[in-house]
């Protein structure tokens, strides 16, 4: 909590209002018993209306102000917790915007979704009501304690009796409660992560009639969820209880012993009915302060995780002093002896790789699946860094460059094709806002778009649907390669982006991309031998390795697990 009670110093000024009205509010509220017991001693006993009517308006007056006061206070305190939480969702997102693959496999993505929902509300909650309790509740016990004394320091010994008691009872109801706290958001983590996975794959799920296998997972996780929280608000649902016993027991001996004071004559009717006021308020604020123990624990975890988000130090980060690439175009590439291991691996899964690819050359990778294709395509927009060596986009390190520097330079389709909800033209312009129907219209002619396109409704207004669940495989992949094309960067990385396309338009996309973008470094990862035997040169790798380097037909001769490749796809008269 100590990470989110930092926040306040953005807050200041509400902070210090909230804090004064409190005080005025509590010190106010502590009065009215006073008035209440010059009222029934002074005026009703002495059958003296005038004072009555003075002293009740002057109490009239104190409790439309404690009333405004408190209302205030509710609006100050909503907005201090709605800003603040505004500003942790804000500061949680761009933090997790800029995190590296590294950083994501650290946090699931339930867990993220979760921090930055539940989490940020159990913290927003905390604060709407500290302020207004944590001032307020220990002013009422201390000034409720001083004043009751005030009137009969022969009955102070109850509150010696009653407090430490109440002490004893909230103390062990939340001895046994804050380990069940501590687990409440690790179990809606995993909640929601089997939520999502059953939501996602549903047509997996359905596909396999496994419809009752992930029910009973997902009633696995529930009900540990419901076994946690019935424990945890069965021993919680003791303390409201526990206080309203102690509080009948402390009124009746209050009365009791008042009485025989009354009938002493050493104490008045007004004062007994007044210390009882006293008793109910130092009492309430046990209440109060039993809220707040309430919703420390939960909220103290919910800002842990954020916390631990917020604090996660990134693996790749901008250098200090940048190299300027305004006047270095080109996109040439150099891998220079270049290995990769994965935080805490082993061993590397990338070993000493080294070559070059060229503007208006293809250059091709083809492996196994394992083989550290897309690991290697990964390290050049600098989703990770290097474990070792270097590599560089014309002739400066990708280390020594800003990072939206070495992005802007490339145009990344990824195997899975990623769309976004809104329309197609928004995806489109997705990564060039400002990009001309002429823009538009060449890279969807490229991508063999343009059909499919116009037979939509809207056509390019066509909606998106969240998913992408309402366009094929295809349709995402053609999509996914003509937003990078309205990009126009200098670099293309296709990872296996011609998988969900037939034969056909797979060869109507690579001869227009060889004929359009001759100017560009193209990189292209493929499972086909069809889709990268014309490249410029292919590499082929092998358990992190390259095992070959050259042209299709030099590799046929030379690489024997590229001729293994094609052969299990190509006919012998083709390998010929």
């Amino acid at each position: 909590m100590k990470k989110m009670f930092g926040y306040l110093r953005f807050y200041w000024w509400q902070v210090i209002v909230i804090l004064g009205l409190v005080y005025i509010q509590t010190m106010a509220d502590l009065t009215l018993p006073d008035y209440m017991s010059k009222i029934i001693d002074t005026g009703i006993l002495k059958k003296d209306i005038n004072f009555v009517y003075s002293t009740g308006g002057k109490m009239l007056l104190i409790a439309l102000g404690v009333m405004a006061s408190a209302i205030i206070v509710s609006l100050l305190s909503a907005q201090l917790g709605s800003s603040l939480a505004n500003r942790v969702r804000k500061d949680l997102f761009s933090k997790v915007e800029n995190f590296s693959l590294i950083e994501f496999d650290r946090f699931s993505t339930a867990s993220l979704i979760t921090r930055n929902s539940n989490d940020v509300n159990q913290v927003q909650m905390m604060i709407t009501m500290m302020f207004r309790i944590m001032i307020s509740a220990p002013i009422y016990a201390i000034g409720g304690v001083i004043k009751a004394n005030n009137l009969s320091a022969g009955m102070s010994w109850i509150f010696a009796l009653v407090i430490p008691s109440l002490v004893i009872v909230l103390i062990t109801i939340f001895y046994f409660v804050m380990p069940r706290f501590g687990r409440v958001q690790k179990l809606i983590d995993k909640l929601n992560l089997v939520a999502r996975e059953n939501l996602t794959g549903i047509r997996v799920i359905r596909a396999f009639n496994a419809q009752v296998s992930q029910e009973k997972k997902f009633n696995l996780v529930n009900q540990d969820v419901l076994q946690n929280n019935t424990t945890l608000y069965r021993v919680m649902g003791l303390v409201q209880p526990a206080i309203t016993i102690l509080m009948s027991f402390t009124t009746i001996l209050i009365v009791w012993v008042g009485a025989e004071k009354i009938n002493a004559g050493t104490l008045q009717i007004g004062n007994m009915l007044a210390f009882i006021q006293y008793a109910s308020q130092i009492m309430f604020s046990f209440v109060m302060l039993s809220m707040v123990f309430i919703m420390y624990p939960r909220a103290a975890v919910s800002g842990a995780r954020i916390a631990e988000v917020l604090n996660t130090k990134q693996v790749i980060t901008d250098p200090t002093q940048p190299v300027d690439m305004s006047n270095k175009t080109g996109g040439s590439i150099e891998f220079d002896h270049v290995s990769f291991r994965y935080p805490d691996a082993l061993e590397d899964v990338l070993h000493d790789i080294t070559f070059s690819a060229r503007p208006g050359k293809v250059t091709a990778f083809i492996g196994s699946t394992g083989s550290g294709k897309s690991t290697l395509i990964n390290l050049i927009p600098r989703f990770y860094d290097a474990t070792e060596g270097s590599i560089r986009i014309d002739g400066v390190d990708v280390k020594d460059m800003k990072q939206f520097d070495v992005r802007a330079k490339i145009g990344y389709i990824p195997q899975k094709g990623m769309l976004f909800s809104g329309s197609i033209a928004s995806n489109l312009r997705y990564g060039k806002p400002d990009a001309t129907a002429e823009e538009i219209e060449r890279a969807v002619r490229i991508a063999q778009a343009a059909d499919f396109i116009e037979e939509k409704e809207g056509a390019y207004d066509f909606p998106i649907a969240q998913g992408a669940t309402n366009v094929s495989g295809g349709q995402k992949q053609r999509l996914s390669i003509a937003r990078a094309l309205v990009k126009n960067p200098e670099i293309y990385i296709f990872d296996d982006s011609f998988s969900a396309l037939d034969f056909k338009t797979d060869a109507l996309l690579r001869k227009a991309i060889h004929e359009e973008l001759s100017h560009a470094t193209l990189l292209i990862v493929g499972q086909r031998i069809s889709t990268i035997m014309n490249a410029d040169q292919i590499i082929v790798l092998e358990q992190g390795a390259i095992v070959g380097i050259g042209t299709h037909h030099e590799l046929l001769e030379t690489c024997p697990v590229y001729y293994e490749i094609a052969s299990s796809q190509l006919t012998k008269e083709e390998l010929a």
